[in-house]
């Protein structure tokens, strides 16, 4: 909801990076098309953009392999971290299991330390001006 609210109501923005648990970039981009832009949810913003939808969202969204319960979010490439770093000026974290029943271990990684990943790697983005995380608890 919140990338194609950004996408349809703020089309000027420059880039989005999304951070996906992924092993790599085409799992990444696989889960970005099943799990988000192939959605329903896109209807509205695939029928005002027509033909040029995709040219769109490829010009707007960089997906990243990663996993925000690892330190420096599991980024393998550490040129598009750096990337990241220098061109970063918002970070809205939404990352979280919301499973009342999920696994100790598990919860803590993603909600906790995942929360804590993510300000560390904040601090490193020059240009941060505001860092947004959303939780449910």
């Amino acid at each position: 909801v919140f990338v194609e609210k950004i996408l349809r109501a703020q089309p000027n923005v420059k880039k989005l990076y999304l951070l996906l648990r992924a092993k790599d970039t085409e799992s990444a981009t696989e889960r970005l098309h099943n799990e988000i832009i192939g959605k329903d949810l896109f209807r509205l913003l695939k029928e005002k953009m027509g033909t040029s939808f995709d040219s769109f969202v490829s010009e707007k969204l960089n997906v990243v392999p990663g996993d925000i319960s690892q330190e420096d979010l599991n980024l393998k490439d550490s040129i598009l971290g750096k990337e990241i770093c220098n061109q970063t000026d918002v970070i809205v974290n939404l990352a979280a299991t919301t499973k009342f029943d999920e696994r100790y271990d598990v919860a803590l990684g993603i909600n906790t330390l995942g929360a804590k990943h993510v300000l560390s790697f904040g601090k490193k983005c020059v240009k941060l001006k505001v860092l947004v995380h959303v939780s449910t608890g």
